[in-house]
C-alpha cells in the first residue's frame, strides 16, 4: 500500500483557504516550514484603519500524525483532509484537550 504523502495533502488544503480572498487590504498568507513539517495560514493586513493579524489554521506533522493546532473556517480542516485519503486515525485535533479527543472519532495523540 502506498503511503500518502500528507505534507502536499496538507499544503493543498492550506492552499484551498488563500483562493477566494477578496478582502481588500488585507491577505491570507502561507507559511510552511516544510523542514520542521510546520504549516500555518496567516490573515494579515489592515481594515477599517485597524492591524488585523491571525493564524487561521495551524497544521503540524509529528510521528507520522497531522496535529491541527488551530482551524479557524467554516469548512473544517479535518473533513478535507480525510476527503483526500487521510485515516481519521493519523488526525490529532490538537485545539481540543487530551481528555476530550478521546470522545471523538480522529486520533487521541
Amino acid at each position: 500500500m502506498e503511503r500518502i504523502n500528507y505534507p502536499e495533502l496538507v499544503k493543498t488544503v492550506l492552499g484551498r483557504h488563500t483562493d477566494n480572498h477578496c478582502s481588500e487590504g488585507t491577505e491570507k498568507e502561507l507559511i510552511f516550514d516544510c523542514e520542521r513539517n510546520r504549516y500555518l495560514v496567516v490573515h494579515v493586513g489592515w481594515e477599517n484603519n485597524e492591524r488585523t493579524y491571525a493564524t487561521v489554521i495551524h497544521i503540524d506533522i509529528k510521528d507520522g500524525k497531522i496535529w491541527i493546532q488551530r482551524d479557524l473556517t467554516e469548512e473544517d480542516v479535518a473533513s478535507e483532509l480525510v476527503e483526500l485519503g487521510v485515516p481519521k486515525t493519523d488526525i490529532v485535533l490538537g485545539f481540543k484537550s487530551p481528555y476530550v479527543r478521546q470522545f471523538t472519532d480522529f486520533a487521541v495523540g
